[in-house]
């Protein structure tokens, strides 16, 4: 059984996702492999300074994620050019990954599933939610972003509405870990018994 785990920014889908490792699940985190995906010297990142050139290297030649991130988020062509590159490594990687998963069921960790509609790629899918001003709150701490700068990328994902409206299960992530680990641990015995 493969679940789709998705969730706005700051919302908690890392957190929730090493909750359901303790249980000996197998979970990959898709921002992860797009991350890897243009690592030094991998095929991607070759590929990258193909099309993009090397304006976007740092000083140890490699590229400056961020510098990327403001440019492409401003630039719908390019952001498109990008995902051509790194878009087929990261559903190889994550194939690869459900393939050679020896647990019950398997975690895909994916933020954008409504805005691909790529819901039917799953056999169940978690929405972890969350009140916006505790999502503004964790994003801005933990990317060391503005508030501006996360209500833009709230902004360009789906609605909550729109995200909840494809959920066959939804974590309410307002409070603390004891309380996230309450609900991940009773989905946990839900998703045994089905797989």
């Amino acid at each position: 059984m493969i679940i789709g785990l998705t969730g706005g920014i700051g919302s908690g889908k890392s957190t929730v996702g090493s909750l359901f490792k303790k249980h000996d699940i197998e979970v990959i985190d898709a921002d992860d492999c797009a991350r890897d995906a243009l690592n030094k010297s991998s095929s991607g990142y070759f590929e990258f300074i193909n099309k993009f050139g090397d304006s976007f290297l740092d000083k140890n030649n490699e590229i400056d994620r961020r510098k990327l991130r403001k440019y492409i988020f401003n630039n719908k062509e390019k952001q498109k050019e990008l995902e051509l590159i790194v878009h087929p490594i990261v559903r190889k990687t994550i194939s690869d990954f459900v393939l050679n998963s020896k647990s019950s069921y398997t975690i895909i960790i994916v933020p954008l599933i409504f805005e691909t509609d790529s819901a039917n790629n799953y056999d169940r899918i978690i929405v972890v939610d969350c009140d916006k001003e505790i999502q503004l709150n964790r994003a801005s701490s933990r990317d060391r972003s503005t508030t501006e700068e996360i209500l833009k990328i709230i902004n360009n994902q789906a609605s909550r509405e729109e995200r909840l409206s494809i959920a066959h299960d939804v974590i309410i992530n307002n409070t603390d870990i004891l309380d996230l680990e309450k609900q991940v641990n009773k989905l946990h015995s839900k998703y045994s018994k089905l797989s």
